[in-house]
Formats: structure tokens, sequence, C-alpha cells
């Protein structure tokens, strides 16, 4: 299994957030967040809907961590204050994957985790789309597996194949979702 830290801009939106905690139920990914990458979701999520009630959103930060016990890290805070990077305020999301000798930092802000300061520590920060389909290049039945039972369990409302995939599109997994244009009969 591939470790990975979720960046919060991942987790921010729940199509995406959803699609990736399902390949990591389905044993393809070991997640990784911290409090800090939980509350940045959050917040910003709340800012920008406020339709939405946080105590909803702390019910989905502890279905997180019970399905995914070992997904919430702690211990990773000394390490915070050693590093350097465009955006001190992602110091923590490095840190965490630091701690966890997770491989991958899944984030849609490249810029703030440069390749030069991530090398060293044996990490690569990808995008959503670049980290799925690196998945499907390793383990393409049961990315495609893992996809399908994902779709199948959304029931408010159920989506089409179609829907789906648009959906995913939405996300900017296009390259994901060329590839899973082609085995819609999986799906």
């Amino acid at each position: 299994m591939i470790e990975a830290v979720f960046d919060a801009c991942v987790l921010y939106s729940a199509p995406l957030r959803g699609f990736l905690l399902h390949l990591a139920s389905s044993q393809l990914i070991v997640p990784y967040w911290s409090e800090e990458i939980q509350e940045e979701w959050t917040r910003n999520l709340l800012q920008n809907r406020p339709d939405l009630v946080r105590e909803k959103l702390e019910g989905t930060h502890r279905k997180m961590d019970f399905h995914f016990p070992r997904g919430r890290i702690h211990g990773y805070e000394p390490i915070t204050s050693t590093l350097t990077l465009p955006d001190p305020n992602d110091k923590h999301v490095l840190a965490v994957a630091i701690h966890t000798g997770a491989k991958y930092i899944v984030t849609f802000n490249l810029k703030d985790f440069p390749k030069t300061v991530l090398q060293p520590y044996g990490i690569e920060a990808l995008t959503p789309d670049t980290f799925v389909f690196q998945l499907i290049q390793k383990t393409p039945d049961r990315v495609c597996r893992a996809t399908r039972n994902h779709r199948l369990s959304l029931t408010r409302p159920p989506k089409t194949v179609d829907e789906y995939l648009a959906t995913l599109e939405k996300q900017g997994l296009t390259r994901t979702v060329t590839f899973l244009r082609k085995h819609e009969a999986e799906m």
C-alpha cells in the first residue's frame, strides 16, 4: 500500500475526499492527516459554504478517524519548526509526511511543496490526478473495482456511471477519468 498525506485542499471537496478514502478503504492507500489539516479544510469549507454546519463536518472527522484509526497523526509537531516552505502555513503537512515516512503529499498546491525541499526526505508532492493515475498504473483492476464500489455506495443520490465520472472530472481527475471511461463496463 502507498502511504500518503492528504493536504486540506484535497479533503475540502466531499466527492474527492470520498473517492480517495474509498481507495484507502480498499487497501490501496494508507492515508494520513493531522488535526491541523482537518481544521483547515473544515474552516475553509465553512467560510465558503455558510449553509453547512461545523458539527456535521466534525462528524466527518470522527468517521474518518473511526475508519482509519492510524490516519490522524500526532507527534509531528516538533518537526514543523525545523522546516522551510514557500508558505509557512504548509510546514505541518510536510512534518506529518516526514513523521509518518509517507512517500507522497497529495495536494493541488504543488508550488507550496518544492521538489528541492521534499527530495532530501524522499517525499514527492502530487496532484490527486497524478497520484491516482500512478495507482492505476500499478493496480488497474483494483482501482476499477474500488471505483465501482465507491460509485455503488453513493445512494443520496445514486449516480450513473456518466454522472459519477463527470463528478470525478470536475474534481480535476482528468487522466483518471480518461482511463475509467475505457473501463466503463467494469463500473
